[in-house]
């Protein structure tokens, strides 16, 4: 049974400050379950703090590039120490947007058309009719995220400026209206499903996803019976396409408008989705009567190495 858990957070990756909050809220959580903790702030000398340390397990509350990208797994495989969430080439294919889309179309799961371009192209005239969404291929949290309008009458300059700091690969998706549904699976189930409304009908970018009152949660999702059982169970076929491990959430857009075809189709999975006080995935399990410190000890107990 482990003991000492080392709680990752932080890091080096724009979405620093909401790791911040997942791994201080899961440290918390881990304390009142009556582990000892031991909070890390990530920096480039991890793979020495931990070789010190040797915690039972390293419970891993990063978010984006160096912590949900692999990089963060293989130091621990390398140490051997235990670990929580996905392993090192699903964390890895699941960052890379273009990579896991990849994936989902080959398992024969929805996505929207689209595909990859570098960001000069993309800035110099429009690769597809709008509306069109350009997402950063390494970037989570909506980051780096813009939506072009139907109308625009040209793509957003910011891409070829210099300062432009989400890399230069791109992926370009049609946008697909209607609702923002989520869906999580904790083990090998997949629980149910929140319709998200950003506040204001705008759409859930970072601040609606951190802010407090940004976005309204509808748990469960008022959605037909065969729409609602669609997204669980594709949900759980994307975690498997990916190699997923421990707790993994899938974003789905569904357009059910009067004009609309009734198309869903996967947006990402997020292979450590966030643990704060409005996080999606601790809402699911209390759902379904399981508390925080519940699910963070399910968690720890999860972990291992060779995921």
């Amino acid at each position: 049974m482990p003991q000492h858990i080392a709680v990752l957070m932080g890091g080096l990756s724009a979405e620093r400050e909401v790791s911040l909050r997942s791994g201080e809220a899961c440290a918390n959580a881990l304390e009142a379950e009556g582990f000892e903790v031991t909070r890390i702030d990530v920096g480039r000398d991890i793979a020495e703090r931990l070789a010190a340390l040797k915690p039972d397990v390293a419970f891993n509350a990063l978010h984006g590039r160096y912590g949900e990208d692999g990089i963060m797994q293989g130091i621990l495989e390398m140490l051997r120490i235990p670990y929580t969430h996905s392993g090192v080439l699903a964390s890895a294919l699941a960052m890379r947007k273009d990579r896991a889309r990849e994936m989902f179309r080959a398992a024969g799961l929805p996505v929207a058309e689209g595909g990859t371009t570098d960001r000069f192209t993309a800035g110099r005239a429009h690769v597809m009719p709008p509306p069109y969404v350009i997402k950063p291929v390494s970037e989570g949290s909506s980051v780096g995220i813009l939506i072009v309008r139907e109308g625009a009458n040209a793509p957003p300059q910011e891409l070829i400026s210099e300062s432009w700091p989400h890399g230069d690969v791109l992926l370009i998706e049609r946008f697909i209206p209607g609702r923002e549904l989520t869906c999580a699976v904790i083990g090998e189930k997949a629980y149910d499903v929140i319709e998200i409304r950003a506040k204001d009908g705008g759409w859930y970018d970072y601040e609606a996803k951190y802010a407090k009152g940004g976005s309204t949660h509808i748990l469960p999702a008022n959605l037909k019976g065969i729409i609602y059982q669609n997204v669980q169970e594709l949900t759980l076929l994307a975690h498997k396409a990916l190699g997923c491990r421990g707790v993994s959430r899938t974003d789905f857009r569904y357009d059910d408008s009067a004009q609309g075809k009734g198309e869903l189709v996967i947006l990402e999975v997020n292979t450590q989705p966030g643990m704060t006080e409005t996080s999606l995935v601790p809402e699911l399990a209390a759902h379904t009567g399981l508390t925080f410190g519940e699910l963070v000890r399910w968690m720890v107990e999860d972990a291992s190495c060779d995921r």
